[in-house]
């Protein structure tokens, strides 16, 4: 007969002689501090989802400290960066991409007025030190990360202000001057750091002296020669580069004059003198560029590259754009050109498995001009180089920076790599951090963690919000020296902050300790060994996956069972 139990009692502690994690599935939970997005894409190295953290919290100077970690020119970089870091941003999938730039330039200006010190020590007296040639913006960060790293700096500058190219061919209202001075006169009053200013390499040191001198050498000189320029061997004999032109401009105030500009190029040069150029008088100001425009049919790698809002305000202010286009040839009167031949451009497959942009007959049409400026990129001037360039660039041998010459490296746009001040920023902390490992025994390692996309986010638990209204004026209102983008204030900075979405960072939300079904979470007191206060008991974890499911930041990720 069988009998029935109405009801049972058991020990305190009876159930964990249970383990259910012996049947578990071929899955199991695991803590990954992925890549957030928006660090991943940042040429300067920033991990912007860690310094947001710290401005929700509302602690704006610790959110500036864990910024210039990687980043000593925030200011600088919040104005005149194309900001990849928000074309990657997962909040762009929800109701548009963080507003990082804003953020980022609002920190480097309150550290400017508050006073915020460097979060870094003065070198030991005898600490290593490495010559840097260039005073650029990768030459910089250079110094400063070498600051960092413990080891002292001597920055050598051919010109006779620091700067490089931010100085030289930035224009004031996308970088205006006190903005940089503020920033630069911060950085290079620390201790340890030497600026000599006109020092050229080739001339007043050279390398060889360098190297036995130092115990590595930097070398930031940028690209200051212009590249060689012609249309099926044809030059006007006002012949200008881009480049060449702007720091003209920048120097003295004027442009030559001319009623129809065609601007051959792609890139924030090119850019920057159309607009600047327009501003001057010159009735018509066409840029011609190979790259397209952004929209529904333009690949990623396609795009122009230029700065997102540069691109809109050019527009705004008149200038014309012709994408996926080139000059085919120049209309001559005698040496000085009176039109030119533009021709479309298609990318096609060719025999080497690669796509390349072929002229596309029937295409072409005639514009009028009396002037053509190219802005096709420059190289590296050779003085002081001598057998260390390669097709116009130093080209590093690794992704430190690393030339053939022992304890030598090259960062900016003279390796051939960089291209934007981020960039240079990026490449002057890597070569830093590479060179003290070295000079220390030890071998750089790269961050190999993989980087966390939308889809592995749960959007259901994040509220809606719109980015910041940005004041800017008007086109009509635009000059040579006022700047066009206003700042956000701080609080609209510390609203942002609230929209990002921490992705791949433990929010403490407690949805895993919470929603487990078989209470194989464990929450603790202390901070566990992965930076989070949760452990998984894999005795009594099923492998469900719910913990992963409800953690809105993808920190949660289930992985194969090992074994």
């Amino acid at each position: 007969m069988t009998t029935l139990t109405r009801g049972a009692w058991g020990y305190a502690g009876a159930s964990l002689d249970f383990k259910t994690g012996n049947w578990r599935s071929t899955d199991k939970p695991v803590h990954l501090h992925a890549k957030a997005p928006c660090h991943a894409a940042c040429p300067a190295g920033e991990d912007q989802q860690a310094w947001f953290a710290l401005l929700q919290e509302g602690r704006a100077q610790d959110a500036w400290e864990a910024l210039v970690a990687a980043n000593p020119l925030p200011g600088v970089t919040g104005r005149v960066c194309p900001h990849p870091c928000e074309s990657a941003c997962n909040r762009a999938t929800l109701d548009g991409a963080l507003a990082i730039h804003n953020v980022e330039r609002w920190l480097g200006d309150e550290a400017v007025a508050k006073g915020w010190a460097y979060p870094l020590e003065a070198p030991a007296g005898d600490a290593p030190v490495v010559a840097i040639v260039g005073a650029g913006p990768g030459g910089l960060s250079a110094a400063y990360h070498c600051l960092r790293l413990g080891l002292k700096a001597e920055i050598f500058e051919a010109a006779p202000q620091p700067g490089g190219l931010l100085r030289s061919a930035i224009p004031p209202t996308r970088l205006p001057r006190a903005a940089l001075d503020a920033e630069l006169e911060r950085l290079l009053a620390l201790p340890g750091l030497t600026l000599t200013l006109r020092a050229r390499l080739g001339r007043d040191v050279s390398l060889d002296e360098l190297s036995s001198r130092y115990a590595a050498v930097l070398l930031a000189p940028g690209c200051q020669e212009g590249k060689e320029w012609d249309v099926a061997g044809a030059v006007p004999t006002d012949h200008r580069e881009g480049l060449a032109l702007l720091r003209e401009f920048m120097d003295h105030g004027s442009f030559p004059e001319a009623q129809r500009v065609i601007v051959h190029g792609g890139g924030n040069t090119a850019m920057d003198l159309c607009r600047l150029m327009k501003r001057a008088g010159s009735e018509h100001v066409t840029l011609v560029t190979a790259s397209g425009l952004p929209g529904p049919n333009t690949a990623p790698g396609d795009l122009i590259n230029v700065v997102p809002r540069e691109l809109e305000e050019a527009l705004e202010e008149g200038v014309e754009i012709i994408d996926h286009a080139t000059v085919g040839r120049l209309i001559m009167k005698g040496s000085k050109v009176t039109g030119v031949e533009v021709v479309s451009l298609r990318k096609l497959p060719g025999g080497d498995g690669r796509t390349h942009r072929v002229a596309f007959e029937g295409t072409e049409r005639i514009l009028p001009a009396d002037m053509v400026i190219p802005c096709i990129g420059e190289r590296v001037d050779p003085e002081g180089l001598e057998g260390l360039l390669e097709r116009g660039y130093l080209r590093p041998a690794d992704s430190w920076g690393s030339l053939s010459r022992p304890n030598v490296y090259a960062i900016g746009d003279a390796s051939g790599q960089s291209g934007t001040v981020a960039a240079a920023i990026g490449d002057g902390r890597r070569a830093a951090e590479a060179l003290a490992l070295r000079l220390a025994g030890e071998v750089p390692v790269s961050d190999a963690r993989p980087v966390l996309e939308a889809p592995q986010l749960n959007p259901r638990y994040y509220g809606g919000g719109a980015r910041p209204h940005v004041p800017k004026l008007p086109a009509a209102a635009r000059d040579f020296d006022s700047e066009i983008e206003g700042d956000i204030g701080r609080t609209a900075a510390l609203a942002e902050a609230q929209r990002c979405l921490s992705c791949g960072n433990c929010l403490a939300c407690d949805n895993c300790w919470t929603f487990c079904p078989d209470n194989a979470v464990i929450k603790t007191q202390e901070l566990a060994s992965d930076g989070s206060h949760y452990l998984f008991d894999l005795d009594y974890c099923k492998g469900c996956g719910l913990c992963a499911q409800e953690c809105p930041t993808g920190y949660i990720q289930m992985v194969p069972e090992e074994g």
